[in-house]
């Protein structure tokens, strides 16, 4: 990751959550800081400090942890250590979940939220989490994304979160995410096609500073379904949300076929694409850049950036994970920022 420095002095830090403590993110926010040092725009952990003083040692880094009581701290902490703002958690070791360390891995998201929420954060950068090990403390979400839509609604209506993956040349969002590949017809209807295809405009239009989106659909069927002849959700929910879309002056195409429309978005023809559900979206993200890619939750009233891959726990236990991810998504976090700011 070059140093070029991509914001002015200033500006808001970024909130960079613990994540699971067991996992790569303690390790890999070490490797993230020294990859970042020399930036202008500065970062904070929010995480128990012993997490990340046990980190320090398998990161081979040795960089001071500066403690900090606001954010407003981080820039001329930064200069010298790694900000840390405290919460307390449990400190298992490398590779060795505790359930007991739920509650502050939930509380450290929170946190960041509210800061980005209030302004003091320039963006949420997270950690990997391990749901199944949330699950057993209660945490009732498919995941990150829709955690982060309950957390943005305080106590109005939640936004509808849409999950968009940056890496590999592609930016691929997703019409569903986290559920059963059986279920997805079902799930897909024209409505719900076309509100994600509005919040992808907005959010490449806002945050990524393209004046005029183009976004390309994939189809559900092999071919898009051949006219009909192998499936027909192309023709009777896809094709109509683009033509809604079309109406209401978004550059939206037809149901393209998902074994071709990722090539064409390379050779430029999109600058984003839809895909139907999880994998047919994340395949071809992580075949091209299975370390580099980056998660984005785009329709939020913040920010919220994250490394595109899981606690790995045997890596943390090994302590060679690689940070890239990581790196990715604070350099991708701080655009989005200055993008964000020069439209205001």
């Amino acid at each position: 990751m070059a140093g070029a420095d991509l914001s002015g002095n200033g500006n808001p830090p970024l909130a960079v959550t613990m994540g699971d403590p067991a996992g790569v993110g303690p390790i890999i926010t070490w490797k993230a800081y020294e990859a970042f040092r020399t930036r202008s725009r500065s970062f904070y952990a929010i995480a128990d400090p012993r997490v990340l003083d046990a980190a320090r040692s398998a990161s081979s880094l040795h960089y001071p942890i500066e403690l900090i009581a606001s954010p407003s701290d981080a820039a001329a902490a930064f200069q010298n250590g790694l900000p840390v703002m405290p919460i307390t958690s449990p400190a298992p070791r490398a590779g060795e979940p505790d359930p007991t360390a739920a509650t502050a891995i939930l509380d450290s998201i929170r946190l960041a939220v509210l800061h980005a929420q209030s302004g003091k954060a320039a963006a949420v950068v997270t950690n990997p989490i391990a749901k199944a090990l949330l699950y057993r403390a209660g945490f009732n979400h498919p995941g990150h994304t829709e955690f982060l839509a309950e957390l943005a609604a305080g106590d109005g209506a939640a936004p509808h979160p849409v999950m968009m993956l940056v890496g590999g040349g592609l930016r691929v969002a997703l019409a569903t995410i986290h559920r059963p590949l059986a279920s997805v017809p079902s799930a897909l209807s024209t409505d719900l096609i076309a509100t994600v295809g509005r919040i992808v405009d907005a959010g490449l239009r806002r945050d990524f500073g393209i004046k005029e989106p183009r976004i390309g659909l994939c189809g559900v069927n092999p071919h898009a379904g051949e006219d009909g002849e192998i499936g027909r959700e192309e023709i009777e929910i896809v094709n109509p949300a683009a033509m809604r879309l079309r109406s209401e002056g978004i550059d939206c195409k037809d149901a393209r076929s998902g074994d071709t429309i990722f090539r064409e978005a390379l050779d430029g023809r999109f600058d984003v694409v839809i895909a139907m559900y999880h994998d047919q979206g994340l395949i071809p993200v992580k075949t091209l850049d299975m370390w580099g890619g980056v998660n984005v939750t785009l329709g939020l009233p913040f920010i919220r950036t994250s490394p595109d891959h899981g606690v790995a726990y045997d890596a943390a236990a090994a302590g060679k994970a690689k940070a890239d991810s990581l790196i990715a998504a604070l350099d991708l976090a701080d655009r989005m920022a200055r993008a964000r700011m020069a439209g205001a």
